[in-house]
């Protein structure tokens, strides 16, 4: 017959296992939060992912500007122009005729979306500032605004103020 195992026994077994159960938990999120890569798509459908080093490396920007809830943050990143520009997207002479019609689709983790044109964007076109913003108040951003969040500080709504963005696609009508 078998002997049954005493609870003095079996809690060593069940604590090594949730240990490891744990430590197995850890290191798949702390991986997952390591990969994150904005996708960044051209016109023609070339892929470029940019790690947030990568989009740190970008020159930085600070803004200071209020959020929807009224609260004023000092925001900081990358302008949405630099980040389209080190993925190989082309502005400036390159915008004309056809191009002056492209836009930039911007996708949320949650699947919300909003459009800008590129001349809205770009320098050679207007003064305006497009901040994906990878810091709030000196601190990488919590899980409500995800890694990356457009901030928008010029415009009276913030329908365009994108939270937790995923990709950047440029397209043509």
């Amino acid at each position: 017959m078998r002997r049954r195992k005493s609870i003095a026994e079996i809690v060593p077994i069940v604590l090594v296992t949730l240990s490891f159960a744990l430590i197995d938990f850890h290191h798949t999120a702390r991986g997952a939060e390591s990969e994150f890569a904005l996708i960044v798509r051209s016109e023609e459908g070339r892929e470029t992912r940019m790690s947030m080093a990568e989009i740190a490396k970008l020159p930085r920007v600070n803004v200071r500007a209020k959020d929807e809830k009224g609260k004023e943050s000092i925001w900081e990143g990358a302008t949405l122009h630099q980040v389209l520009k080190a993925a190989g997207i082309e502005f400036g002479a390159a915008i004309r005729g056809k191009t002056l019609a492209n836009y930039l689709w911007v996708e949320a983790l949650d699947g919300y979306r909003v459009v800008f044109t590129l001349t809205e964007i770009d320098p050679a076109f207007t003064d305006l500032m497009f901040l994906l913003a990878d810091r709030r108040d000196g601190q990488s951003m919590g899980e409500y605004e995800g890694k990356l969040r457009i901030v928008v500080p010029h415009e009276k709504r913030h329908a365009r103020w994108v939270r937790r963005v995923v990709a950047l696609s440029i397209r043509r009508p």
